[in-house]
């Protein structure tokens, strides 16, 4: 039977996203007959629906799958894939900008082919679908059904006309992008995640509102591919939840990019003049407008829970989603969650992990506990900041006494001779020993290099043992080793030092 279902819009149709379709949303999918009770009833295909469902088939349980929109979620539809696709292409413009510098000179101007870079992207995004397609968790022997879940009762959902009953259920329905209540912005017309990679001509002037990850990004990336990008941002600095020595530099990085930063600025309205959108802000007291072509807004998300009928199941939730207990447990105890509809960290990875947590607590005895002191994340800007555990200012709320190591890539020999140097590594220590509580590091490619780090606080390695830890040369991590060394050469104490004379003189 076929199915009209509302999801935001993939455009163009072309054999691209035709190609995504195919796989994440196949028009002429038919819903299978109920086989239950199942083990397992997952709703949503996102991440931590994906992970949760092939984990639970490939140990053998009975499983049924439910998507009312794309399989593949937020990550790989609108999020994660098609934005780090379009940021490789904004960081070749930046490398062939900067290759002067390098002693490579370009004739002529860089010509950006806006059309070309998302044509791209939808091929990456298109090839990548594979993998969470409907098809491919069929042959998994996932029960996939396409439509509406609800709740009947306590042990029972309805999608498509169609009952299952199941032992154990997973929600993980995620969570969507919403806009702030910003008088005439609705009227106006705006992007989100979900929408921006749509497009197909680039627009020539650019108001991002709201500076977390989405809005760095995606400003740094719109304005190297050849729009004059505004990001204005109420707080007095960009990604509020970061290092400041960290957003520091990535400020001056956009600055030299040439995005307009608008930090203390409040949107006040926006209306439409003449066919241009403005943008009504206040800065420092005083009103200023911004004409622009497009405005896109990244300023939060909202819990993915409409319809789903919780009330009837005996699930607990609220504006921020479904309440869940450290084992990631509903207030019905047959029922869990996973990813973004329950956790405060909205990451893919974040995602796929509880998953992992959810197919143990679920199916069998014994129960894992969600922790969330080594989550690492990272903002794919140029440079990249990643983040591990505890920053300065989370250990001084949380009143734990630290000590802070830092190297600066300025002395690190491989990030001066990549022309990298402006950035560094930061790892924080509980005061008086060397256990690592957190981390960052602010590079090019830093959300490959944290996972040292956070390695090493879940294994519960001190920072002094990474020391004996051999890094390649020249590498830009051999900062951690730095570190490390910086940390060894504190217990070298006075006391230590009159120890190691008296025995050098008498006994080497």
């Amino acid at each position: 039977m076929m199915k009209t279902l509302t999801y935001p819009p993939v455009e163009p149709l072309d054999q691209y996203n035709r190609q995504l379709l195919d796989h994440v949303h196949p028009a002429d999918w038919v819903n299978p007959e109920p086989n239950g009770p199942y083990h397992l009833v997952v709703i949503g295909a996102g991440t931590a629906g994906l992970v949760t469902a092939a984990g639970a088939a490939g140990l053998g349980a009975r499983v049924a799958l439910i998507e009312r929109t794309l399989f593949g979620g937020d990550c790989l539809n609108w999020g994660c894939v098609p934005s780090k696709s379009i940021i490789r292409s904004a960081r070749a413009v930046a490398d062939v900008r900067d290759a002067p510098d390098f002693g490579v000179e370009i004739a002529g101007s860089i010509n950006v082919d806006f059309a070309r870079v998302m044509e791209r992207m939808r091929a990456v995004r298109a090839h990548i679908s594979r993998n969470d397609s409907v098809h491919r968790f069929k042959d998994l022997g996932v029960d996939v059904y396409l439509g509406s879940a609800r709740f009947m009762n306590r042990h029972q959902v309805e999608v498509d006309g169609r009952v299952l009953t199941f032992k154990k259920a997973v929600i993980a329905t995620g969570a969507r992008a919403v806009h702030p209540p910003i008088p005439g912005l609705k009227e106006a017309g705006y992007l989100t995640n979900e929408t921006v990679f749509n497009l197909t001509e680039r627009p020539d002037r650019l108001v991002v509102i709201g500076a977390g990850p989405i809005g760095c990004e995606l400003s740094q990336t719109f304005q190297r591919l050849g729009s004059q990008v505004y990001l204005i941002e109420m707080a007095d600095q960009l990604l509020t939840r970061e290092d400041r020595d960290a957003v520091e530099i990535l400020q001056r990085s956009l600055a030299r990019d040439g995005v307009q930063l608008m930090l203390k600025t409040t949107v006040q309205r926006v209306e439409v003049r003449d066919g241009t959108k403005i943008v009504h802000v206040i800065q420092d007291g005083q009103e200023h407008e911004i004409p622009c072509d497009a405005i896109l807004v990244g300023v939060g998300r909202a819990p993915n829970i409409d319809g789903l009928n919780l009330e009837a199941a005996g699930v607990e939730y609220n504006r921020y989603g479904v309440i869940v207990n450290e084992y990631l447990q509903t207030s019905n105890p047959k029922i869990y969650a996973a990813g973004d509809i329950c956790l405060p960290h909205k990451f893919t990875h974040t995602a796929d992990a509880s998953a992992r947590i959810v197919i143990r607590n679920a199916l069998f005895p014994g129960r894992q506990k969600w922790t969330t002191h080594a989550i690492p994340w990272c903002t794919y800007t140029d440079p990249e900041i990643a983040h591990v555990g505890l920053n300065e200012q989370m250990a001084a709320k949380e009143g734990i006494p630290i000590d802070t190591f830092k190297v600066e890539f300025s002395d690190v020999d491989r990030a001066l001779a990549d022309g990298e140097e402006e950035g560094f590594v930061k790892i924080h220590v509980r005061k008086g020993t060397d256990k690592i509580v957190g981390g960052t590091i602010v590079a090019r490619h830093a959300g490959e290099m944290i996972n040292e780090i956070t390695l090493a606080i879940v294994k519960g390695i001190g920072l002094g043992e990474l020391s004996n830890v051999i890094h390649p040369y020249p590498t830009q991590a051999e900062a951690i080793r730095k570190a490390a060394d910086a940390y060894n050469r504190t217990k070298l104490t006075p006391r230590t030092k009159k120890i190691l004379s008296f025995w050098f003189r008498w006994f080497i």
